[in-house]
């Protein structure tokens, strides 16, 4: 990790987190010199947005100008005692280094399909904004793959290129001469290895000038893998809205991030969650996104981690919540935490009521799928009631196969193949939202499109 500490610029990051200064509630359609009022509502839906450019160079633009407070934009730490802190303008400045990389060394283009295996190391974020930079699209892709599952991915997404760890390498090279779209392999390693080029010096040598491309709000961004529980992955392809709709007040609700704070996400990086609680939706607060490397799931390190960083916002699958309830403790107060939320799971009243007599916190449960993004969600503030997840956020525009997706499709509505109760009055609110909102206002975030098997 030296080579990434040694990034730290002299402008510097001290480790004061007691300022508060609130971040717009919606960023701007204009240029970063035009700070003012917003001008972007829930339903005013820019041509363009990439949100390399309008979001980390926004931020990075006030820390220059000193109105920004001195909290980091990225804080990595890992159990050996090493850490990276990055501010907004040194994310800037890397991450238009790895879009040098991509576009120059790799011969990469807008469009062209790059592969991103990685745990959660500092240069799974560094790939993911270089892509969107260039307008590259990024595939996350869990660590726990073997080769026939590489295969597959690689196969059907047709990806130009890959960058991944030494654990994987020889996993991608026993089956890249399957894959004849793979022509660059980048390796994330201290150590070289024949074939692969080495990602960290060549981001060292990289020139940090770079001008982002001006991608459309619904070009693509980034393709996710569904999980594959009911069949053979499928890719569930989004657009630049997917980064985009944190921007909106309606969304803003849901977690009411302040730039004082600091985020943490247990997501594994090869999942929706991980891009958006713990890339897009922090950063366009311009808040701390906190990371631990936890190669191996540990409860007594996430605690310890809780007591010992200023983390005050937390998200784990409910089961995280249940395996630290597990401890031998009868009560436990996280000195900073003060907003818990949870999904991919349910969330047994039984947990939601002992994780708030033991921590004096309340779980806020939120709901979606790779192929959606976020459903509907226990907005930060709203009372929690046992079995409820909440209201659903604003719609998507779906499209696919079409003789697949009618099958899923009810009319106005989405069948997710997941199954609820609500009451009657909510079935009204629902069946009015469809009829009102679906039919007058079509929906840009996040355009998702569904590809590959079913």
């Amino acid at each position: 990790m030296q080579w990434l500490m040694r990034f730290r610029t002299l402008w510097g990051i001290h480790k004061s987190f007691h300022n508060i200064h609130p971040a717009p509630s919606q960023l701007r359609c204009r240029s970063l010199s035009e700070f003012g009022a917003p001008r972007w509502n829930d339903y005013e839906v820019p041509e363009e947005f990439n949100f390399a450019s309008y979001v980390l160079d926004y931020w990075a633009q006030k820390e220059k100008e000193g109105k920004r407070g001195p909290n980091p934009a990225f804080w990595w730490v890992n159990g050996q005692g090493d850490e990276v802190k990055w501010s907004f303008r040194e994310m800037g400045d890397l991450t238009r280094r790895v879009a040098n990389v991509f576009t120059q060394t790799c011969g990469l283009q807008q469009g062209d399909h790059l592969a991103l295996m990685l745990p959660r190391v500092p240069e799974w974020w560094l790939v993911a904004v270089g892509c969107m930079r260039t307008g590259i699209i990024f595939i996350p892709a869990t660590i726990l793959l073997k080769a026939k599952d590489i295969l597959y991915r690689l196969q059907l997404s047709k990806a130009k290129g890959i960058v991944t760890i030494d654990a994987l390498a020889s996993e991608v090279d026993s089956i890249a001469s399957q894959c004849p779209s793979l022509k660059t392999k980048l390796l994330v390693s201290d150590h070289s290895r024949e074939g692969w080029l080495d990602f960290r010096s060549l981001v060292k040598s990289a020139s940090p000038e770079h001008t982002c491309v001006k991608s459309k709000t619904l070009d693509p961004m980034v393709i996710f893998f569904t999980s594959g529980t009911t069949g053979f992955p499928k890719m569930a392809k989004h657009s630049h809205g997917l980064a985009l709709q944190p921007s909106f007040p309606g969304s803003r609700k849901l977690r009411s991030l302040k730039t004082s704070d600091v985020s943490w996400c247990l997501s594994d990086s090869g999942w929706i969650v991980a891009t958006i609680w713990t890339l897009v939706e922090p950063w366009t607060a311009g808040c701390t996104v906190f990371i631990h490397h936890l190669p191996q799931f540990d409860t007594k390190v996430i605690i310890q981690t809780l007591l010992k960083y200023p983390i005050n916002h937390f998200w784990g699958v409910s089961s995280i919540y249940r395996m630290i309830l597990q401890q031998d403790f009868t009560s436990i107060r996280f000195p900073a935490l003060e907003h818990c939320y949870t999904g991919g799971e349910v969330v047994l009243p039984k947990d939601q009521e002992e994780w708030k007599r033991r921590t004096g916190l309340l779980l806020y449960e939120n709901y979606g799928q790779s192929e959606t993004g976020l459903i509907c969600a226990t907005y930060w503030g709203m009372k929690i009631k046992p079995g409820f997840m909440g209201k659903a956020t604003p719609p998507y525009d779906v499209q696919g196969d079409p003789e697949k997706t009618a099958k899923v499709e009810c009319g106005d509505f989405y069948n997710t193949g997941d199954r609820g109760i609500a009451s009657g009055l909510q079935r009204l609110k629902a069946l009015w939202w469809s009829t009102q909102r679906w039919r007058s206002q079509p929906w840009w975030a996040a355009q998702t499109r569904f590809e590959g098997r079913w």
